[in-house]
């Protein structure tokens, strides 16, 4: 558990640094300009970093606990805006990043080690054809969506992307992986989630995209791993992980909100 433990921590941390790095970029050079920035070249590559820690991570880890703890990369945006971007950050900030990080203590001790396992019949093909469907809403969404809607896309992407990842584990090592149909999902819902995502802050104020995204990304997996997958917590702690995840949401929404992270968000996304 300690090796996927760190994995999922390694991959938040990533995540959140490669936001601010990217925010210091589109800084310096604004526009598509920024892709030419070494600096941004090295955030995308800790981008790719990340998302192979997730993949560890959810070998061992069960959906609701990968996820929550990837949501509380807006930690790690908020503080390093903090002195990075010289970005301004409000008392209820630090209370929110104290309560994040306590709720995923909890989180971690009460989910513990749990293999991936076989997906029920059926479970590639719905994942197939929930893939194609969201391909599809963003194909009508994308020039006139709103952002709420364009946010909501891009929550189901990423978290369709995080399920078929955790059921794609269960067929052995990471070339049996790739080579089954769950690899597509992966790779449609992930492009879902990345497409929307920027779409989404280019028409609406970052931080209410970011929140929105963080709760789906884990509430809906999270469910999804429970009731499909056979995720599991730990006897006598169904409770208190059911409220800890409820106030890692709630922090990583306050902290979305926060000066800091719409700093970084706003200045990286579109």
């Amino acid at each position: 558990m300690t090796a996927a433990l760190l994995a999922a921590v390694a991959a938040a941390v990533g995540y959140g640094v490669s936001t601010v790095l990217e925010a210091v970029g589109a800084r310096r050079s604004p526009g598509a300009g920024a892709l030419r920035q070494p600096i941004v070249l090295g955030a995308l590559v800790l981008d790719g970093a990340a998302w192979l820690a997730s993949l560890l991570a959810l070998d061992r880890l069960p959906l609701f606990a990968v996820q929550a703890i990837q949501a509380s990369s807006v930690v790690v945006v908020v503080v390093l805006a903090r002195f990075v971007l010289g970005a301004s950050t409000r008392r209820r900030d630090v209370v929110a990043v104290a309560v994040v990080v306590a709720a995923l203590v909890v989180v971690a001790l009460g989910s513990g080690e749990q293999p991936a396992v076989t997906p029920p019949a059926g479970f590639t093909t719905g994942m197939l054809v929930a893939s194609g469907v969201l391909v599809a809403g963003l194909l009508a969404a994308y020039a006139r969506g709103g952002p709420r809607l364009l946010t909501l896309l891009a929550g189901l992407g990423y978290s369709g992307a995080a399920v078929a990842a955790r059921g794609a584990h269960a067929s052995g090592d990471l070339l049996a992986t790739v080579r089954q149909p769950l690899a597509i999902v992966i790779v449609a819902c992930g492009a879902v989630g990345v497409l929307a995502y920027l779409r989404a802050l280019e028409r609406g104020p970052a931080g209410g995209v970011a929140a929105l995204s963080s709760v789906v990304e884990v509430l809906v997996p999270g469910v999804v791993g429970v009731a499909v997958l056979g995720d599991t917590v730990r006897a006598g702690w169904a409770v208190p992980v059911a409220l800890a995840v409820v106030a890692a949401v709630a922090g990583c929404v306050v902290l979305a909100r926060s000066p800091a992270s719409v700093a970084a968000e706003g200045a990286a996304g579109p």
